[in-house]
């Protein structure tokens, strides 16, 4: 796959990269913050831990939300 600079990309292109950067952000950002405001018990696994996996784009931050979470 090549690499393209940003001012070799097409509008169109820009738009995409431009929306699932900002996808990925929203993500990582909700999944911390609610990382963060839940308790330990509330929680599947240590907290540290989910909060290092939520920086590995962009399953990490998916799996705390879908997977990390407990019910309840």
């Amino acid at each position: 796959m090549q690499q393209r600079r940003w001012d070799e990309m097409s509008p169109r292109q820009k738009a995409v990269l431009l929306t699932l950067v900002s996808v990925e952000i929203a993500l990582t950002a909700t999944a911390l913050v609610d990382l963060a405001r839940r308790p330990a018990d509330g929680v599947r696994g240590p907290k540290a831990l989910w909060a290092i996996g939520c920086f590995v784009q962009p399953v990490g931050p998916i799996a705390y939300l879908t997977l990390g979470r407990r019910r309840g």
